[in-house]
């Protein structure tokens, strides 16, 4: 399941520039010590920048951008920094020496793909060793450093950059369930930095939106930008008139908003309509099904993340309520006319938003949340009324958080028949319709546009009587 209603800290949607201070070392530490929570500790990217005292002390938002866009440079580049390393260093350091690697990964990072001056880059970095206690390999970081800065470019160019980037137990994966052409797009897709999509609370608003903001409408009530720095700082952020979200991330609840009208002989409406959103935090999903009428139930079982589902509904002045509970046990008083779960998966289908998925997701997580996937959907199955309609949904691109749920599902269940996706609910993502009915759009699709995440989603239908 993806965070869809806003990034973690909104005032660094967006890489900053070089920072103003003489060495810009505090920011090359904090980089340091994202890499270090990430790479040596196992820790989400944006949960260890959330805690990092290190960004929260630093005055200026543009230092913070840049310790960010570092960081993450580097664990999406993560495979060609490694090699290209590789290429000059002798021996690999050990115990606590080996901590230098990330000090050239981000000295590397910002000479070859960030643009830094190189020796800018080689200085700092000589000074980051220091700091953080590698002062016996500063020799070692400025010679090659030195070494990246006259040859580095060049043979990153010469690299396969999508190969080298993609972990090889997920490339096999996407090989396996998309073909090599696919998977190599898909790997190449998730070096670009992602724009940014706002969902209009007013989708007839959504042109008007769009060139207020300076972005481009896309179907529906998107409106795509560049990514912008503060998204706090834009206008209709404080009266609510949009939310953070990608346009993969929006289809679901489309979806869902469809086959209400289709189950109900045409009518388009959700007023009134007794909606369920199962794993509703952050709110993105429940904001759509609130703002298109229906009375919607967002349940969710992190307090934490609830509590910003509901910052997020007063912001939008949407209501709902909200339910504390395991979606796996919890059953609401009467049954629901639909179900929207968003179900936990592995997130690979973020990797251009969440490089640190990458370095931190196996194939025991995917065994692990596909089991639970499972348990989900026989839980939402028996939330809904006779004749209701559930949208599953993950932001993975892995088969057994998609498809083979779906069908696992209707194997296991009787009395749930899949509705197939029509191409008029996804607009211009009519390609991601696949022949046995379900939707799964891959990072590359509408790459003009500048791509979308990894979703699957499927509408399941709970046959009367």
């Amino acid at each position: 399941m993806t965070d869809p209603a806003a990034p973690s800290d909104p005032a660094f949607a967006a890489p900053g520039a070089e920072p103003d201070a003489p060495d810009g070392l505090a920011a090359r530490r904090a980089a340091f010590a994202l890499l270090t929570a990430v790479l040596d500790r196992r820790q989400a990217f944006d949960e260890a920048a959330d805690r990092l005292d290190a960004l929260a002390r630093m005055p200026d938002v543009r230092d913070r951008g840049f310790a960010r866009a570092m960081a993450l440079t580097v664990l999406r580049r993560l495979g060609q920094l490694d090699h290209l390393i590789d290429r000059y260093l002798e021996r690999a350091p050990k115990g606590r020496g080996k901590a230098v690697r990330h000090v050239l990964r981000l000295g590397a990072a910002q000479i070859v793909f960030l643009g830094a001056p190189p020796h800018a880059a080689v200085d700092t970095s000589v000074a980051l060793a220091e700091a953080e206690g590698l002062a016996p390999f500063k020799g070692l970081v400025n010679a090659i450093l030195r070494k990246i800065a006259r040859e580095g470019g060049a043979v990153c160019r010469k690299q396969d950059a999508a190969r080298l980037n993609t972990p090889a137990w997920l490339r096999e994966s996407w090989v396996a369930a998309y073909g090599e052409a696919a998977a190599r797009a898909i790997g190449e897709a998730h070096l670009a930095e992602p724009p940014l999509d706002l969902s209009v609370r007013n989708a007839a608003e959504a042109a008007a939106w769009a060139e207020r903001l300076g972005g481009a409408a896309l179907e529906g009530a998107t409106v795509r930008l560049a990514p912008p720095g503060d998204v706090r700082r834009l206008p209709g952020f404080e009266e609510g008139a949009w939310w953070v979200q990608d346009a993969a991330a929006a289809l679901p609840a489309r979806l869902l908003i469809r086959a209400l009208a289709r189950a109900s002989g045409g009518d388009a409406g959700l007023d009134g309509r007794r909606v369920i959103d199962l794993c509703a935090a952050p709110g993105g999903k429940t904001a759509q099904l609130a703002a298109a009428g229906a009375r919607v139930t967002a349940v969710d079982r992190s307090g934490p993340r609830l509590a910003r589902l509901r910052e997020n509904l007063g912001r939008l002045q949407l209501d709902a309520e909200v339910v504390e509970a395991d979606a796996e046990r919890w059953r609401p008083a009467a049954p629901a006319d639909a179900v929207l779960l968003d179900a936990p998966c592995t997130a690979t289908g973020t990797l251009r938003r969440h490089p640190d998925i990458a370095h931190l997701k196996g194939p025991a997580d995917v065994a692990r949340l596909a089991a639970l996937q499972r348990r989900l959907i026989a839980a939402a199955a028996a939330m809904l009324s006779p004749g209701g309609v559930m949208v599953y949904a993950t932001c993975s691109l892995q088969p057994e958080e998609g498809e083979e749920a779906v069908e696992e599902a209707l194997d296991a269940d009787p009395g749930l028949a899949m509705l197939p996706v029509e191409a008029a609910g996804l607009g211009g993502f009519a390609e991601a319709i696949s022949p046995r009915g379900w939707m799964r759009t891959l990072p590359y699709h509408r790459a003009e546009a500048g791509g979308c995440d990894g979703f699957f989603a499927a509408v399941l239908h709970k046959k009367p009587g």
